[in-house]
């Protein structure tokens, strides 16, 4: 059950607790795309993303940034979108990464929130990733299209 609005996934819509979902790459590079939102918002995410030990693919971390909002780091890019690595997204870790996000909602009664991640700067396409979310989550998920 996927829910698209116009709006900022920075600033998820509903009651309870949220988890706003996104991709990081293994690099540790963090200064394009979704994350810039989320710097300006909160600096914690950014901050725990670059002391990370491990990005391996198919890692999550989760930093919590409000009363009741958690950012998920899922690390699901191998990489950066380069003329040598044009589709650094990995489905694969995407899905292991949905599943250990969605744990965590389920267990703590939250819902997910998230912009169209890895069709961007990740070089995914959105329709199988929207199939990877059908197939993996059973929270509520909110997509936010950003309207500037």
């Amino acid at each position: 059950m996927i829910k698209y609005v116009k709006g900022d996934a920075t600033e998820p819509i509903g009651d309870g607790n949220k988890i706003i979902a996104h991709i990081c790459n293994t690099e540790g590079k963090w200064g394009r795309g979704f994350v810039l939102a989320v710097s300006k918002r909160w600096k914690e995410p950014e901050i725990e993303y670059r002391k990370m030990s491990n990005r391996s693919l198919g890692n999550v971390q989760f930093v919590k940034v409000g009363d009741n909002i958690i950012v998920a780091n899922m690390i699901a890019q191998k990489g950066i979108l380069s003329n040598d690595n044009k589709i650094p997204i990995s489905y694969g870790a995407l899905r292991i990464c949905l599943a250990e996000v969605n744990d965590r909602a389920y267990k703590s009664g939250a819902s997910i929130h998230a912009p169209m991640f890895g069709a961007g700067l990740s070089g995914g396409d959105w329709k199988i990733i929207e199939q990877i979310i059908k197939q993996v989550m059973s929270v509520p998920v909110t997509i936010y299209i950003f309207d500037k």
